[in-house]
């Protein structure tokens, strides 16, 4: 098995669309009724949607929800693309998923998050594909690792796979967020900057989770110059069977593709703001980081305080507070940061930390 070069050819199917617009893959997140699947694929079809996406299979995180209508949904799709001339699109995850898709002639498979953690499947997969010629797209494992994304490419593209791309639909986390899953999109920049021939769609729908913040991080995505979006797309998304928060109506799409900003280079110079661009959106996200680590530390002063008042204990910990600074000055200079600067931050965050612990104490019950 050999590591993947950046080869030209893994973008020839994009290029062969001969679109004046991003690649759009829209429909629902699940295929629930033949009546649903066609009336969506009919409101897409004069629209910027080159590709009709559905779940046919659903990997739930717990069993006993809604995890697909299965292989019958397959049919109401060959009925869809025979109706509009939409390509069709659908996620497998084991080799008895590419064979039924193959037999019912859909254009494009997509591996899931879930899959794409596992290289026994994403290689049992690949050997499944191997003498086809169909697009196939990896998203990005559900953690933040580029390597087992990248790897998951490189499978494919060893099993003589030439149509590739891969969908960034961001990644768990522990913490409270704004974001479904967040963006981190520094990795999908890395795997950008490594592999620029690529294609790397973006699906704002799972990384957001909320219908309205898809308008936002779609224009983020292609201000960082990706090739396309992946947004589901349900003709009654609150009445939807599996992620109804995330989904928007064909005409809330088609506005928001009518609203979207795209950036082409085409003067001098270009080359440098794309790459401030991206610099800039690293320390946006960064700083959102930022303001939810802090949020997240004063709510645990707060059970600090609450602590205290129990046991009538004071707010200030003057030994504590002491190896803190110490501890935190240590660390900044590891990282390069002035002790000043440190000493600044950190009282400022103690100080805040203080407030909350003394609103608690003297709240009144």
């Amino acid at each position: 098995m050999q590591k993947m070069e950046n080869n030209i050819e893994v973008r020839r199917w994009l290029e062969d669309f001969n679109l004046s617009h991003p690649l759009v893959i829209a429909g629902p997140c699940s295929a629930e009724t033949e009546e649903q699947v066609l009336d969506i694929a009919k409101q897409l079809k004069q629209s910027d949607v080159t590709i009709y996406r559905a779940g046919i299979w659903k990997p739930r995180t717990r069993p006993g929800g809604f995890e697909g209508v299965g292989a019958i949904g397959l049919k109401w799709l060959q009925k869809a693309k025979e109706e509009t001339g939409l390509l069709m699109a659908v996620e497998v995850a084991n080799a008895h998923h590419v064979q039924l898709a193959l037999e019912h002639d859909i254009d494009v498979l997509w591996i899931g998050a879930r899959t794409t953690v596992n290289p026994f499947a994403v290689q049992e997969i690949a050997d499944a594909l191997a003498g086809t010629d169909k697009i196939v797209l990896v998203k990005n494992p559900v953690n933040p690792d580029l390597a087992l994304w990248i790897g998951g490419v490189e499978r494919l593209y060893n099993a003589g796979i030439e149509k590739l791309g891969v969908i960034h639909r961001g990644f768990s986390t522990y913490e409270k967020t704004k974001y479904r899953n967040i963006p981190e999109w520094q990795l999908a920049i890395e795997l950008h900057e490594r592999f620029p021939n690529l294609p790397i769609i973006c699906d704002p729908s799972h990384i957001t989770g909320r219908r309205d913040m898809i308008q936002q991080v779609s224009q983020q995505a292609l201000d960082l110059n990706y090739d396309g979006l992946m947004i589901e797309t349900h003709n009654n998304p609150d009445k939807a069977w599996s992620d109804a928060a995330q989904q928007v109506t064909p005409d809330t799409l088609k506005q928001i593709l009518k609203n979207l900003v795209v950036r082409h280079k085409s003067v001098e110079g270009d080359a440098f703001n794309d790459k401030l661009e991206k610099l800039r959106l690293r320390i946006d996200e960064y700083d959102t980081k930022l303001i939810e680590i802090l949020g997240n530390r004063m709510r645990i002063a707060d059970e600090i305080g609450v602590i205290k008042k129990e046991n009538n204990v004071a707010i200030l910990q003057n030994r504590r507070w002491k190896a803190i600074l110490e501890k935190m000055k240590a660390g900044g200079k590891e990282e390069s940061l002035g002790e000043e600067f440190i000493l600044q931050l950190f009282r400022a965050i103690h100080q805040e930390s203080i407030n909350h612990q003394q609103n608690v104490i003297n709240k009144e019950e």
